[in-house]
């Protein structure tokens, strides 16, 4: 079994910038690929960003890109997503995945469909104010 835990939310200005973290813990072997989402109030869930399980190949939801960066600390089970430049439009609960499948072929596509990812972390509140 794998948990997930993030960390990191809070309230910023508009401009500001955040550090989300997502530590992983139970089977920490091999592979994962990592995602985060987020869900606004009365909308879907959006894919934010994920880094692929077999090298450090970064994908990004267009609402973000140029702005948000994943990326991971193996030794530390971790998974980081650095926020710069937030808009209030940013506000959501951000949530972590982990994709245990180790695909042989992936792409934007792939990890960007929340359904590929088997574990979830509870989520973490992140409020943009103008």
């Amino acid at each position: 079994q794998v948990q997930l835990v993030e960390s990191g939310g809070g309230l910023v200005q508009a401009g500001g910038s955040l550090r989300l973290s997502c530590v992983r813990s139970g089977r920490t072997f091999g592979g994962f690929g990592m995602g985060w989402f987020r869900q606004a109030p009365g909308k879907e869930r959006e894919f934010v960003a994920a880094i692929a399980w077999s090298a450090d190949i970064t994908y990004y939801g267009d609402s973000v890109k140029g702005r948000f960066t994943i990326s991971r600390d193996n030794a530390k089970n971790t998974v980081y997503l650095q926020m710069n430049s937030l808009k209030p439009e940013d506000t959501a609960v951000y949530y972590c995945a982990a994709d245990s499948t180790r695909p042989t072929t992936y792409g934007r596509t792939y990890y960007s469909t929340p359904t590929r990812y088997d574990y979830w972390g509870q989520g973490t509140q992140v409020t943009v104010s103008s």
